[in-house]
């Protein structure tokens, strides 16, 4: 399902770079801005996990949103936006997350002889990002190296962990330890639509009541890298 959704934004935001490929820009028109739709895609990292934490399979994530533009200077080239979006991180990892019967999250880290097909934890956060932008654009020139700075505020509407082993599944959704409200500074720079992206969460995924069973604090943050397409 999800691949089908990418596949679809895709196809939706191409439509618009043709649109706007199509509309005569004016020389004269000195009060242009970039507002921008965006959609990338990251390969996912823990940064200071817990002893013997380590990423096991796939770690990927997409995200999309709209930034309106507010020009600071007479140039045009600097810039403040705001806007919003809405992202889904996977992050394959040998952290069994699990839950009793009477509701108390456990946190294990699997050793390397356990036999395991796959371990995710998955998130999908609506966020508000804001950017600090320069480029070197023009009101004719829609090809231009930019250099994106920001923040963004997020806030986690779904999560679950998931366990999948050769006889069985176990899945732990609204894990009750997990910090929904997610911080986070973000970095873009590139010329045109294509652009290197990186995201680094300044808060942990977890509380303080997250402890491993062997006493460790399990309150790793998240890196992400990859590519964001900005389209007009």
């Amino acid at each position: 399902m999800i691949r089908y959704a990418v596949y679809l934004l895709f196809l939706f935001f191409y439509s618009l770079t043709l649109a706007q490929e199509l509309i005569p820009q004016s020389e004269d028109d000195l009060c242009y801005r970039e507002d921008q739709f965006y959609i990338g895609v990251s390969y996912n990292v823990f940064a200071f996990t817990p002893s013997g934490m380590n990423p096991e399979g796939i770690s990927a994530g997409f995200q999309f949103g709209f930034l309106r533009d507010f020009p600071i200077n007479k140039r045009r080239n600097l810039a403040i936006a705001i806007g919003a979006g809405f992202s889904y991180d996977q992050f394959g990892q040998n952290l069994f997350i699990n839950e009793n019967e009477q509701g108390t999250t456990s946190f294990e880290i699997l050793a390397s002889n356990q036999d395991f097909l796959r371990n995710r934890l998955s998130l999908s956060v609506v966020e508000a990002p804001i950017e600090f932008r320069w480029r070197s654009s023009t009101p004719s020139n829609y090809k231009f190296w930019r250099v994106y700075a920001g923040f963004r505020l997020g806030y986690t509407v779904w999560n679950q962990s998931s366990l999948k082993r050769f006889d069985e599944t176990v899945k732990i959704q609204n894990i009750t330890e997990l910090e929904k409200l997610r911080m986070g500074a973000s970095l873009s720079l590139g010329y045109n639509k294509f652009n290197l992206f990186a995201y680094y969460s300044i808060n942990p995924f977890f509380n303080e009541d997250a402890v491993t069973n062997d006493g460790q604090k399990v309150n790793f943050h998240g890196i992400k890298m990859g590519l964001i397409f900005y389209i007009f």
